[in-house]
């Protein structure tokens, strides 16, 4: 019977378990990663587990998220996130060199990797055709000690991706909020979005990982695109031509549920306030007045973003009533 890409994956990582859905499963991971709100706890319970190195193939130790100084206690947090770096054998990213999903889809996402990350937008790396899961400290924690990661295994449900954006009007941030619109933030609970179909062929890469780095509003586990061409230019493009392979599912690959979704028909969405899945048709909301646009986060902050917005406000001037913020997701960007 074929498989599907988080099968393949699960499988070839597995240590203990088996692969039915809801059924514990333990698996080797081959990347933990962590950011600076969250990294402090983390590396101190590693301190306590009492080994000498980290026992995953890469650590990476990011500070990306408190980054005023007001007082004397993030610049402490840094200094001990950097010297347990340096003693433990993890790489460290300095204040300034960007966004942990951003620089770590750059640097570090490979397909066919699983990937634990301290912060729940880790899945970004489901972009990169791996398998990326939000954890909590204590979790990536014993995986850098060398304890497999245990979870019961999910659901996975196939997104069938049919036609193409109207760029640029349309953009992949739009299609997570129409699946959004459509599932709520408690729809993907329990499972894996697993993207494929001719549309997905349309997508590059930091268009995928916008789309499986809001996944995370879902509720799911993860979400997960195949790694095909359009991977291929984008590891070319950053430099790591090597760590490319191809992974798609079988031909008869099974799935829990399939949900089918034409990008071609998807029009400009947006996100109302207080909550991602209270979500409207931009048309809808003509008139509104704007007082800030933030162009960045770890969503939405990667080169070809920032092109596509540059391209439109090219030769024209920002409103004089308006507040523009344009942050780009790493020193790279």
């Amino acid at each position: 019977m074929g498989k599907n890409i988080v099968e393949k994956i699960v499988e070839a990582h597995k240590v203990s378990g088996e692969l039915k859905t809801d059924s514990p499963v333990g698996v080797r991971v081959d990347q933990v990663y962590t950011q600076d709100a969250t990294g402090t706890m983390t590396w101190l319970q590693f301190e306590a587990i009492g080994i000498d190195r980290v026992k995953v193939p890469l650590a990476v130790s990011y500070v990306d998220h408190n980054m005023l100084q007001q007082n004397f206690m993030n610049p402490d947090d840094h200094l001990f996130l950097q010297t347990a770096a340096a003693k433990y054998g993890a790489y460290f990213s300095r204040p300034g060199n960007g966004i942990c999903h951003q620089v770590h889809l750059e640097q570090f996402a490979t397909p066919g990797k699983i990937a634990l990350g301290t912060d729940s937008h880790t899945p970004t790396g489901g972009g990169m055709g791996m398998i990326a899961i939000g954890v909590g400290g204590l979790d990536a924690a014993t995986v850098m000690g060398g304890a497999p990661f245990e979870l019961n295994m999910p659901k996975v449900v196939k997104m069938n991706l049919t036609g193409k954006l109207q760029r640029p009007w349309v953009t992949a941030m739009d299609v997570i909020l129409e699946i959004l619109r459509r599932l709520s933030v408690k729809g993907g609970v329990g499972k894996i979005f697993e993207y494929g179909g001719p549309g997905a062929k349309d997508l590059s890469v930091p268009e995928r990982a916008t789309i499986t780095n809001m996944g995370a509003e879902l509720g799911a586990t993860t979400s997960i695109f195949p790694s095909d061409k359009k991977t291929k230019a984008y590891l070319d493009a950053v430099g790591r031509a090597g760590d490319w392979v191809e992974i798609k599912a079988d031909r008869g690959a099974k799935y829990a549920e399939v949900i089918e979704i034409d990008l071609s028909l998807i029009e400009p969405m947006i996100a109302r306030p207080h909550s991602p899945d209270n979500v409207a048709t931009v048309k809808s909301l003509a008139g509104t007045k704007v007082d800030q646009v933030c162009i960045g986060s770890c969503t939405n902050s990667s080169y070809q973003a920032m092109k596509t917005v540059a391209s439109i406000l090219k030769g024209h001037t920002v409103a004089k009533s308006l507040n523009l913020l344009v942050n780009p997701g790493s020193r790279q960007v």
